[in-house]
């Protein structure tokens, strides 16, 4: 798909969405955009090291289930 292709579906979306909706969208944009500025690919170590330390991170509870990030999507 063309960058002219995409943009147009962007523009006929996107103001289907509410406000708060789009502001989302828009941020996760900026996210990807700054990730790809500031990415540097890591080694496999590194990768297994932060797959790990995600992996405690879960067991230790810290995370937010699945039906919570529902409601907090649905209340935008």
């Amino acid at each position: 798909m063309t960058t002219s292709a995409i943009k147009k579906q962007v523009d006929n979306y996107l103001p289907l969405l509410p406000k708060g909706q789009q502001t989302l969208v828009l941020e996760v944009i900026k996210s990807l955009v700054e990730e790809h500025n500031t990415s540097e690919r890591i080694d496999h170590a590194q990768y297994n090291k932060e797959i790990d330390a995600a992996v405690a991170r879960m067991d230790a509870g810290d995370f937010v289930p699945h039906e919570r990030a529902l409601d907090e999507l649905s209340s935008l």
